[in-house]
């Protein structure tokens, strides 16, 4: 093997000319060396080979207005060579998948924002209706407080404070009945712990009938509305089973109040 022909495959000429990096002159020169040396030229074949698979092994399908252009340049100009076709395909090849490949990440990088957006767009619109609903959470409570404030300043409403006997010495609660507004509610203040099989029922008596007026728990400690009874003469509170009972346990009385006693 001459010098000329060693020069040429220890040098990087063979992959710029297929590359299309060569100058006028370096092009020349190569294609001169393909054309005489079949050492060069089989080199030049190799490279073209290896350069195919990895091309194939990397290749994604290019956008369709990218590998257009390049037919359309391709029509253009008229095959000299078929070394120099191939490696012109080579090329434009290379940058079809390059810029399929920046394309893809644009692309992919787009949907990532917009969906990060999307996200934090549902996150604020549900932060509002949140918001929107604690509102209307808290002035349906302010209504409530602001009713109960009337109720409890009307002068028609009379106020009973119910202590219990000595079954239940620390139960206290306080009653507030409006017999023209027909408005009963209660106050909590404390009732004595219960084994957890039993209750406190409150007992409105009407014309020798015990109506229940409903069940008062421990952790009730707030104001809150009772039913009326019209024309009830007394009020008492039993113990009772769980969940309160159909008829008023009598012997079982822990508090009891004439509604007609002077408050």
């Amino acid at each position: 093997m001459n010098d000329k022909i060693t020069t040429i495959l220890n040098s990087d000429l063979l992959e710029k000319y297929l590359l299309g990096e060569t100058n006028t002159s370096e092009t020349v020169l190569v294609e001169s060396y393909i054309s005489k040396y079949p050492e060069i030229q089989k080199a030049y074949n190799d490279l073209q080979d290896n350069l195919e698979i990895v091309a194939k092994s990397n290749a994604i399908e290019a956008p369709k207005g990218i590998l257009n252009n390049i037919l359309e340049e391709l029509d253009k100009k008229p095959v000299i060579a078929i070394t120099s076709s191939r490696k012109k395909w080579y090329k434009y090849s290379i940058a079809a998948s390059i810029a399929a490949l920046i394309f893809a990440g644009t692309a992919y990088k787009f949907y990532n924002m917009n969906q990060k957006l999307s996200h934090e767009n549902q996150v604020v619109v549900d932060e509002i209706f949140d918001l929107r609903d604690d509102i209307s959470k808290n002035n349906k409570r302010l209504d409530e407080i602001m009713k109960q404030f009337k109720q409890l300043n009307n002068p028609e409403t009379e106020k009973y404070i119910i202590n219990g006997n000595h079954r239940a010495k620390n139960l206290k609660t306080v009653a507030y009945i409006n017999p023209k507004e027909k408005t009963s509610m209660i106050d909590v203040v404390s009732l004595p712990q219960l084994p957890e099989e039993q209750c406190y029922q409150i007992w409105a008596e009407v014309e020798d009938k015990m109506v229940s007026l409903g069940i008062l728990s421990e952790t009730d400690r707030q104001l809150r509305e009772i039913p009326y009874a019209e024309d009830a003469l007394a009020l008492s509170i039993t113990i009772e089973p769980k969940g309160g009972n159909s008829s008023a346990t009598l012997e079982n009385a822990v508090a009891e109040i004439p509604l007609n006693k002077i408050k």
